[in-house]
């Protein structure tokens, strides 16, 4: 298992299973897994919005909303794909 620790986010990356298990974002404690179709499709939308003057916001446990400034996006989109180079 691979530990990753980047700009907005952090967790570990379990290559027998091929899945990214996210355990940070910003200063916000979580516990998710994500498929790299899963990865794909949230860089995707973060690429499509990463100039939208209000940033974005995200959920955690589909009830904290968790900001994301156009900086914060572009850091997480940097993160991301750290971890996209990981899945086979």
């Amino acid at each position: 298992m691979s530990s990753i620790e980047g700009q907005i986010m952090s967790g570990d990356f379990d290559e027998e299973m091929n899945v990214f298990s996210l355990k940070k974002i910003k200063q916000f404690q979580t516990q998710t897994s994500l498929k790299e179709n899963q990865l794909r499709a949230l860089q995707q939308y973060l690429r499509q919005h990463e100039h939208d003057e209000g940033g974005q916001i995200i959920t955690l446990y589909d009830q904290m909303l968790v900001p994301l400034s156009q900086d914060d996006i572009k850091a997480l989109l940097h993160d991301l794909t750290k971890v996209q180079s990981l899945y086979h």
